[in-house]
């Protein structure tokens, strides 16, 4: 689509000028970067409050963003079983891609990367509005990271927050069903000082 070209060709068109830029960008577009700061700030939700009605909701939360992540990623694998998209640094013409970043050999739609980080967002944003909107913010810069080091179309952003959204509703559904278990399992925890 020309129009996903031309914003991808905008977007990583902005790289490549200033060095600490690119670094910075590269760090945020990494694999592991944000989704271990994203685990890591869903351990503090976890242990970080004393109120029990909110703890409740947070811990919630918590099981649909990490039911949401392993829904997004079995759709995401069934995708690209289904559907493979080349990858903007292989599909448009040499050297107009200012590629800052290893060549990934999977599917570009959906963007898993995307997927992962939108259902953490979506997960939490229906629970508590403030840290799903940092978690949102976070899921946007990192897939305008994955297209500015030229590995991800912006389609594929758009299509891996599509998918994260449908996994948080499917972790929602299974949340549901499952509520007397969840919550006899919280108990548990909460026991042995693990809620």
């Amino acid at each position: 689509m020309k129009i996903d070209t031309d914003i991808f060709y905008f977007i990583n068109g902005l790289s490549g000028k200033i060095p600490v830029i690119d670094e910075l960008f590269k760090g945020i577009a990494n694999d592991y970067f944000l989704m271990i700061t994203c685990c890591l700030v869903m351990v503090f939700l976890w242990f970080g409050t004393t109120d029990l009605q909110k703890r409740a909701k947070i811990h919630i939360a918590v099981v649909n963003a990490v039911i949401a992540v392993g829904m997004a990623n079995a759709s995401v694998a069934l995708s690209d079983f289904l559907y493979f998209r080349i990858r903007p640094f292989n599909a448009l013409p040499a050297g107009s891609v200012n590629l800052l970043y290893y060549q990934p050999t999977d599917s570009s739609f959906p963007s898993n990367f995307a997927a992962v980080l939108f259902a953490i967002a979506f997960a939490l944003l229906f629970i508590n509005r403030k840290f799903g909107l940092i978690f949102f913010f976070i899921a946007l810069l990192g897939g305008f990271a994955r297209i500015y080091v030229g590995i991800h179309y912006p389609l594929d952003i758009v299509g891996g927050a599509a998918y994260g959204l449908f996994a948080c509703y499917l972790a929602y559904g299974i949340t549901y069903i499952l509520k007397p278990v969840i919550a006899y399992l919280l108990r548990v925890l909460h026991n042995i000082l693990l809620a």
